[in-house]
C-alpha cells in the first residue's frame, strides 16, 4: 500500500510539474528508474526540465487513459502500448521499440541457492518455507513475462499458490534484496541496480516472450517531446542505456 500511494504521488507530482511550459513529463516502467535518470540528464542541458513518473506499466497506462498528462510513454511490454492505442491516447506514427531486457530469478546476496532454469527446474523446492517475490503475474509485464517463463518450464503450477505478487518489478526486488523472499523474479537491469541480490540464472529467452520497452508520445504532448523521444533512441543515449544492462533495439 505504502508504494501504490508513493506511485500516485509521483504521478501527481509530474502532472503539477507540466504546468511549466518547459517541463517534459515522462511515464515509465519502474525497471527504468536508474538508467533513465542518467540518459535524461544530458538532454536538459538542451533547455528542458524532465520530470519522470515511475510505476508498473499497467498503472501509468491507467493513468494515461484518465487523462494525465504525460507526454512520453516507455512501457516494459507491448499490451499496454497497445490499448493505448486502441483508445486513441497515442501521437499516430510515434511508436518504437527502444529497448531490450533479460528475466533473471534472483535470491538475496548472502544466499547459497543454486538452480539452473531448465525444464523440469524445482523452484517450489528452492523457496524452502517462503514465497517467490514477482510483480502481479495477472497485470504488470514483468509478472506477466514470470509466469510464462514458469510454465514453460514446469513450474508454474507448483508456485503459483508461494506467490508474494506485488505492483512492480521494483518492490518485488526490494523483497528479495531485504531477505523477506528467498527468491524473485526481475530484469537483468534491476539485479544489477541493487548489490543486495544475486542473479540465480537467467530464464531461457524462448520461455517467455521478448522483453521490449516500446515508446510512444502521447497525443497533445509537449513539443519537445519529439525531441526528446528521438533523443532517447539515438547512439547518444545508447552508451548510457548499456552502461545499466539494457539492450538497444535498432
Amino acid at each position: 500500500m505504502r508504494h501504490a500511494r508513493l506511485a500516485a504521488a509521483l504521478l501527481a507530482c509530474a502532472a503539477c510539474a507540466l504546468a511549466r511550459a518547459d517541463t517534459l513529463t515522462v511515464f515509465a516502467a519502474a525497471s527504468l528508474k536508474e538508467a533513465l535518470d542518467a540518459a535524461v540528464k544530458p538532454f536538459e542541458k538542451r533547455g528542458h526540465r524532465v520530470v519522470v513518473a515511475y510505476a508498473g506499466s499497467n498503472v501509468l497506462a491507467r493513468q494515461i487513459e484518465s487523462g494525465a498528462p504525460a507526454a512520453v510513454f516507455i512501457s516494459a511490454d507491448a499490451a499496454w502500448v497497445d490499448e493505448l492505442e486502441k483508445g486513441g491516447f497515442v501521437h499516430p506514427g510515434t511508436r518504437r521499440n527502444l529497448l531490450a531486457n533479460d528475466l533473471v530469478l534472483v535470491a538475496p546476496a548472502g544466499s547459497k541457492v543454486q538452480l539452473r532454469l531448465a525444464p523440469g527446474v524445482d523452484v517450489a523446492k528452492a523457496l524452502g518455507e517462503g514465497r517467490l517475490a514477482i510483480a502481479n503475474p495477472q497485470a504488470v509485464p514483468a509478472g506477466k513475462y514470470g509466469k510464462a517463463a514458469l510454465a514453460s518450464l514446469g513450474a508454474w503450477n507448483a508456485v503459483k499458490d508461494r506467490m508474494a505478487p506485488v505492483e512492480n518489478v521494483r518492490v518485488a526486488l526490494a523483497l528479495v534484496a531485504r531477505g523477506e523472499a528467498p527468491l524473485g523474479i526481475v530484469y537483468r537491469t534491476d539485479a544489477i541496480a541493487e548489490p543486495a541480490v544475486r542473479i540465480v540464472d537467467t530464464f531461457p529467452a524462448g520461455s517467455h516472450p521478448a522483453i521490449v520497452y516500446p515508446m510512444v508520445l502521447i497525443k497533445g504532448a509537449h513539443p519537445g517531446a519529439g525531441e526528446l523521444a528521438a533523443y532517447l533512441a539515438s547512439p547518444a543515449a545508447g552508451a548510457t542505456w548499456e552502461r545499466f544492462g539494457f539492450r538497444r533495439v535498432p
